[in-house]
């Protein structure tokens, strides 16, 4: 039995609750596709989250000083489009009614940049529970940078709503170990312990004491039936209380409550109650059976009264802002530089004019040009999943955050790569440029995140490194192969493998002036060379995702286009063409996308139409017939890689100039 909280109005309270369900319950009926199950039980409690607790302003959706709430249990998006509609935000009753319609603001699950007021896309579970905890450090380390006494504009609370399946997911469990590691108080979630999924009950497969896990992670956790509102608010008034420990409140709710014959079961998780079954529970809470999408007057009005009282905080808070820029120039300075990411105009050129030069590996221009871009950029922050020593990707001078020690650039994310990247998706909606690094091979672990950066266009750099099976003697457990082509093969993803100094440089260049999407920088561990240019060479090629690198004095035979480690490759095995009467123009394509993507004179430019074509890169060939056209040559390895020395490697997989060479010239001397 429901429990009266102090202070409201009982029977104006109830109709509020039963307004946010049966809005969930009409619109998945309309659109008969949908999860009404878990709107209908945590309604009591996201009616208290935004009546008591969530600091927002609807008519000013992004102000940098509004609570962040988090729906990571993303199939009960009707429970958020329900409560950003009754809050006032530009949500209005048509677009419910419109659930799961193309082209509507209330898609399946919530979506960052579709609807006004979702903070992150969510749905794939335990995503959310990771931005969430991104969102929350980016607070702390604005608070950090800019904070004074009299005022902190980076300073606000994380709030969200996670469920079984949430915390069945490894990726959460990654991030909430580091949020309890890095102590962040501002973080507050209320777990829907429904005790079911698709299956049926949590039982078949979860049977552990989820509080005891996250007491051992050291999170603050408290518990309530989510029903009893009184109970709930007390459980939330601790959790605000606490600013030491991420709290998690643990509210054990009936999915579907009220539903005469679905309560309880799993046949109310993912699919309509059905019209018998819906009239059935509007019977049973009292709710009138018509009309559907009913939002009394009196409801409306008290989330009108609600965001009237939180205006006067809007208000506040802009009256301190403009206190603390007038006396804190220059930490206002750098709150504007944070919050808007900013990237200086000619950042590109800068770090291209100052590339590294010489024979090393990628990584180690990496981590030269990095250093570069974070003088440049104060938003870049980043680190790596324990592989630092290996990725070569700390800011020197800069500390690591750590609990309590927010003012760093650096994270030590331990052997957590979906945690990390699920983090720094988090940290690039609150204010930063994040990048994330481990070995290449390692973005299979990490790659549900990596493609929610893309479907959010975030701006998040992964750097991953030993991109080949040219690492060698860790062996095919740890050399990429079809790594490079699955993720070009994601929308919106820039993938850049650069073969030398400059075209790291470029690179970076590139992720840093992207502002909507990520960008992936595949390096090498073994050295190269540094690479000859034609004096005709512009920098402004670098742009173009491809780019002419070798001309042959006499007219070409073949053109040979390859990638990182293998563009030097190719200029070794077309001297040797050369000399066998065939002369070879090199194209080096560090973005076979970007290159892609420009108009046809470039591209004919590059790569003349009609002429004999190779892509030469150690890793799938799947993509490359785009380059190469069907009658190309693709070389590649199509297979798993080997456990032993690099020159061992090269040899046996034939990436040596003079088998590259041979290989050309006997694919040339068969007709076309």
């Amino acid at each position: 039995m429901t429990t009266q909280a102090p202070g409201i109005d009982a029977a104006l309270e109830q109709r509020a609750v039963n307004t946010i369900r049966f809005l969930a319950v009409d619109a998945v009926e309309q659109a008969k596709s949908g999860h009404p199950g878990m709107p209908m039980g945590m309604a009591d409690v996201a009616y208290l989250l935004w009546t008591r607790y969530l600091r927002y302003q609807p008519q000013d959706p992004a102000w940098p000083g509004r609570d962040r709430f988090v729906l990571s249990a993303g199939h009960g998006s009707m429970l958020l489009y329900a409560m950003l509609h009754l809050a006032g935000y530009d949500l209005p009753l048509e677009e419910l009614k419109r659930f799961r319609r193309l082209k509507s603001r209330t898609p399946g699950h919530p979506e960052y940049g579709v609807t006004v007021g979702v903070e992150t896309t969510t749905g794939p579970l335990g995503q959310g529970f990771g931005n969430a905890v991104g969102l929350a450090l980016a607070s702390r380390m604005l608070s950090a940078r800019c904070a004074t006494p009299e005022f902190d504009p980076g300073a606000h609370r994380v709030f969200g709503i996670v469920s079984d399946g949430d915390l069945m997911e490894g990726v959460a469990s990654e991030a909430a170990s580091l949020a309890g590691h890095w102590g962040l108080g501002n973080l507050k979630l209320v777990y829907d312990q429904n005790h079911i999924s698709i299956e049926g009950d949590t039982a078949l497969a979860f049977t552990e004491d989820v509080g005891k896990r996250f007491e051992a992670y050291g999170w603050q956790v408290g518990h309530a039936n989510a029903q009893d509102r009184a109970a709930v608010a007390r459980a939330l008034d601790a959790a605000a209380a606490e600013t030491a420990r991420p709290s998690l409140v643990i509210a054990t709710s009936t999915i579907a409550y009220g539903a005469p014959h679905k309560a309880g079961t799993a046949a109310a998780h993912g699919e309509p109650l059905g019209a018998e079954e819906a009239l059935a529970a509007k019977r049973a809470l009292g709710w009138p059976e018509q009309p559907a999408f009913l939002v009394p007057d009196d409801v409306r009005g008290l989330f009108t009264e609600r965001a009237a009282a939180l205006r006067r905080d809007y208000d506040a808070w802009h009256a301190a802002l403009k206190r603390w820029r007038a006396a804190h120039a220059d930490r206002a300075a750098l709150w504007d530089q944070l919050v808007e990411r900013r990237v200086p105009p000619d950042g590109f050129e800068r770090l291209v004019a100052n590339a590294p030069a010489g024979p090393a590996a990628t990584r180690a221009h990496g981590n030269a040009v990095l250093q570069q871009a974070a003088a440049l950029v104060p938003a870049l922050v980043g680190g790596a999943a324990d592989l630092e020593p290996s990725t070569r990707t700390a800011i020197k001078g800069s500390t690591a955050i750590q609990r309590g020690d927010f003012v760093g650039r650096n994270f030590h994310f331990g052997v957590r790569e979906h945690g990390m990247a699920a983090i720094l998706n988090g940290l690039s909606l609150g204010g930063f440029i994040p990048y994330g690094a481990s070995f290449l091979i390692f973005t299979d672990y990490a790659r549900p995140a990596i493609r929610l950066s893309a479907l959010m266009r975030r701006q998040v750099v992964w750097v991953f490194t030993h991109d080949s099976v040219f690492l060698g003697e860790d062996g095919p457990t740890h050399e990429p192969i079809e790594q490079l082509a699955s993720l070009r093969a994601i929308p919106n993803m820039l993938v850049i493998r650069p073969a030398d100094g400059i075209e790291t440089a470029a690179a970076w260049g590139l992720a840093l002036e992207r502002r909507d999407g990520p960008t992936l920088i595949a390096l090498t561990r073994q050295n190269l060379p540094a690479l000859e240019r034609p004096a005709s060479f512009e920098p402004a090629a670098l742009r173009r995702g491809g780019y002419v690198l070798r001309e042959p004095a006499a007219s070409a035979a073949v053109t040979l286009i390859a990638t990182g480690s293998e563009v030097s490759l190719a200029a070794a095995a077309a001297v040797l063409l050369d000399s066998r009467g065939l002369p070879a123009r090199v194209v080096s394509m560090p973005s076979p996308q970007l290159f892609l993507a420009q108009d046809a004179a470039w591209r004919e430019r590059v790569l003349p139409p009609g002429g004999r074509r190779v892509s030469i890169e150690a890793g799938s060939t799947v993509g490359w017939d785009r380059i190469v056209g069907e009658r190309g040559l693709a070389i590649g390895i199509d297979r798993f890689g080997e456990s032993a020395p690099l020159a061992e490697i090269q040899q046996h997989f034939g990436f040596t100039p003079d088998k590259i060479a041979a290989r050309i010239a006997d694919w040339l001397s068969k007709p076309a």
